[in-house]
């Protein structure tokens, strides 16, 4: 049995990824917002809440969950999508929230493991807008090129930890939903690609990840890897 431990588990990928290592034998350890039902009968899944864009209080709040613990697995997987319109149009403010849950916790959140237990490997689910640059995109675009680039440096300075960003693919999620339903793809090419693309089912891409996940160990720590480039 590994442990795992898994961030934004309350829908979407996070929550198939946690179902899937539950399944596994693995025991889950899950930081949300608010207990997944989903999950009340599985006796290796332990849950604590927080919200993480209160950045300020990761470190004393969550320390005592970790504390002591080895994990053999830390997917940084909660994040925001922001809004989708030009970055001339987006208030700096609304900038800010992205880069707090999909940058900053994520800093803190190492910062505090490493502090107070030992981990193994560490992959932070990123995307393909880390380098596409698309139109529209910016906040989400400009959060994932920095977590990108955040975990790079803590693969150097966190040697004894295996650090990769990964790009799962295009899943169907609460996220995705937004971009087909609310975003206007004629002003956004990027969303009209997205809308004709394949996109795979939580389930389908967390069945993928648990085969992915440990071929990571292959590639460089600190790099960025989308599975749609390996072989």
């Amino acid at each position: 049995m590994k442990n795992i431990l898994i961030t934004g588990i309350g829908s979407g990928l996070g929550e198939a990824l946690a179902k899937a290592y539950l399944e596994n034998g693995d025991a889950v350890y899950a930081i949300g917002r608010t207990f997944p039902k989903a999950f009340d009968h599985y006796t290796h899944f332990f849950f604590f809440p927080h919200d993480l864009s209160q950045t300020f209080l990761i470190a004393s709040d969550i320390a005592p969950f970790v504390k002591n613990h080895t994990f053999d697995l830390v997917i940084l997987n909660a994040g925001v999508l922001g809004e989708i319109a030009k970055l001339t149009d987006i208030q700096l403010s609304e900038i800010k929230k992205v880069m707090e849950i999909n940058v900053w916790a994520n800093k803190e959140l190492i910062d505090t493991l490493s502090n107070n237990a030992k981990v193994n490997q560490v992959v932070g689910i990123s995307s393909g807008a880390a380098v596409n640059g698309s139109k529209g995109w910016g906040p989400y675009s400009l959060s994932k090129s920095a977590l990108n680039m955040l975990l790079k440096v803590y693969a150097k300075e966190l040697p004894d930890i295996h650090f990769n960003t990964l790009a799962p693919g295009i899943i169907k999620t609460p996220m995705t939903d937004i971009i087909i339903e609310k975003v206007d793809d004629t002003l956004f090419p990027s969303a009209k690609k997205l809308k004709e693309s394949h996109i795979q089912t939580a389930h389908e891409a967390a069945a993928n990840l648990l085969y992915v996940i440990p071929k990571l160990l292959d590639y460089e720590s600190g790099s960025f890897v989308d599975v749609r480039d390996m072989p």
